[in-house]
């Protein structure tokens, strides 16, 4: 029997509008209706029951903790159904990936959560969008996917959450995994595994957004030659909770930024030292002494991933040795 998807849409490039079939950089985001792109593929009809609800209508630029909650109060809702097997999301490419990681964290169900977007409008003589969106509706509706976590779909691939990343400004490859490699490839609408998600996710997660109006404010600071803590201390004084430094190399940092951060740390803002490099572990006590500066280190996640798990995790505790444990868990 046909699975029943629901199709959520957010905006973004796949639903993008270009002045001509040849226009593929300039272009509006955000255009079309959810249901007008599920129109343009009536062979989807063939996968699955297929429906379309209107969430946001955006450039994922503009993506907001307000959306994200919407978002994954709406997911949870529609998979606590007996009439809905899984979800596909199309969103923007520029935070997909965010996204995707946040309902990773806080989606309460086995079912498949699908999120998928394109590199070039659906305008384009060559989109990309329709058959992303084919395949991701292919992963959503299949069985395998079951309790893999929030999936990404583009490009024929699949990736999880966690380690999916953008690494091209323009070209269709742009989602990879660069440390770990993708889940496995989209062919002939089959889906096919080559490897499963080893972090706990979605409905092993401690975490959840029920109830929950708002997040706790986290900054990322950068690091770079001859730099100073001085973005960070206006971070701390505007409010931020927890500050992430993407820093060099195994996320190291001069001798002015460690001062800066340690004495932010004592004011009670947690420390996550992650790493401007695209690729690689940050290891605990391996650049800097963690255990003496009591700071906590983001593993593999991205800087702007490990931010999403700071705030989860800053909504039950600031306590770095209790978040040192869930960055080695998820």
């Amino acid at each position: 029997m046909k699975k029943n998807i629901v199709i959520i849409g957010t905006g973004g490039t796949i639903a993008g509008k270009a002045s001509s079939a040849a226009e593929t950089l300039h272009y509006t985001s955000a255009i079309l209706s959810i249901n007008s792109l599920i129109q343009e593929i009536p062979e989807i009809h063939r996968i699955a029951h297929v429906t379309g609800e209107q969430l946001s209508q955006i450039d994922s630029c503009d993506m907001t903790y307000d959306i994200w909650l919407q978002l994954a109060a709406r997911v949870n809702e529609l998979l606590a159904s007996n009439e809905v097997d899984g979800i596909v999301i199309t969103h923007g490419t520029d935070t997909l990936e965010e996204t995707a990681y946040f309902l990773n964290l806080v989606v309460q169900s086995q079912k498949p959560v699908v999120l998928v977007g394109a590199m070039r409008p659906v305008t384009a003589m060559s989109a990309d969008g329709p058959m992303n969106l084919y395949n991701a509706v292919t992963l959503a509706a299949n069985d395998k996917s079951i309790g893999k976590g929030v999936l990404v779909a583009l490009n024929d691939t699949m990736n999880c959450s966690r380690e999916v990343t953008k690494t091209n400004t323009m070209l269709q490859d742009s989602f990879q995994a660069p440390d770990l490699g993708y889940l496995g490839y989209i062919q002939g609408g089959i889906p096919y595994f080559y490897r499963l998600p080893a972090r706990r996710h979605t409905i092993c997660s401690e975490f959840g957004c029920r109830g929950i109006t708002d997040l706790p404010k986290v900054e990322i600071i950068y690091g770079y030659v001859d730099s100073s803590p001085i973005i960070a201390e206006a971070a701390v004084k505007a409010g931020a909770k927890g500050i992430v430094y993407a820093g060099l190399g195994n996320g190291n940092m001069s001798h002015s930024i460690r001062e800066g951060l340690i004495n932010i740390e004592k004011q009670g803002v947690v420390i996550v030292r992650s790493t401007r490099v695209s690729s690689g572990i940050v290891t605990r006590n391996g650049a800097v002494h963690d255990d003496e500066y009591h700071f906590v280190v983001s593993d593999t996640l991205s800087p702007q991933k490990a931010r999403i798990l700071l705030m989860l995790a800053l909504l039950t505790t600031n306590d770095p040795v209790e978040i040192q444990r869930m960055f080695w868990e998820y």
